[in-house]
């Protein structure tokens, strides 16, 4: 995919969201360079990431938030982020993909009517027994080295040396589909989903594939 391709992909998912009723707020996705890179993110975009280190989780979400720093926020507070780099010559090179859960769950405490409908498809989000775990995905070939910081890798929880083995990169709708069918899979499974998905080729080295890692094919 490039960068043209990701965004309108970014389009296609803003506009399922929407349908669903599961987004609350969204940012839509723009193409943007400098003389070196092309980069897909969106509209209001700021890199305040090195700004938010070594910060509470819930001021870096209050941040992101405050500051519209997201392409979608979902109704129960979650934000996303879908960022892509890609250079001159259109070769893929970054990505940063993002979930970030609400700390706490204060709208669906103020307002609980908007969740609780007949059907119940926001079943998944109310529970009390609920812990919020940020995710990111990121894609950094330059700065890979084997088993220590694999190329694709998934954190959990922000902790710094967390980096699960992912065995390439993920496109826009696999990341989203991820994210839904995991923690709105009531709502996920309610819609269908024919949001079309990118497979990207392997990334993942030999010493990596013989640790705990995810796979998409």
């Amino acid at each position: 995919m490039n960068a043209n391709e990701v965004c309108t992909s970014i389009v296609n998912i803003t506009s399922y969201l929407i349908r669903m009723g599961i987004s609350d707020s969204q940012n839509y996705p723009r193409v943007v360079e400098d003389h070196q890179r092309r980069y897909v993110n969106y509209s209001g975009f700021s890199d305040i990431s090195k700004t938010l280190r070594n910060i509470e989780y819930s001021e870096v979400y209050k941040f992101l938030d405050e500051s519209k720093q997201f392409n979608f926020k979902l109704i129960d507070g979650a934000l996303i982020h879908l960022l892509y780099t890609f250079d001159k010559k259109g070769a893929f090179i970054k990505q940063r993909l993002c979930y970030f859960p609400a700390p706490n769950y204060e709208s669906f405490q103020n307002d609980p009517q908007t969740y609780l409908d007949e059907s119940n498809i926001y079943a998944d989000i109310v529970s009390k027994s609920i812990l919020p775990v940020p995710i990111r995905v990121d894609y950094a070939p330059g700065d890979a080295v084997d088993i220590v910081h694999p190329a694709s890798h998934m954190t959990l929880g922000q902790y710094k040396n967390c980096r699960i083995p992912i065995n390439s990169p993920l496109c826009p709708v696999t990341f989203i589909k991820f994210v839904l069918s995991s923690f709105y899979s009531t709502a996920f499974f309610e819609f269908d989903c024919n949001l079309k998905h990118f497979i990207y080729p392997s990334t993942i080295k030999p010493l990596e594939k013989n640790m705990l890692h995810l796979s998409i094919e």
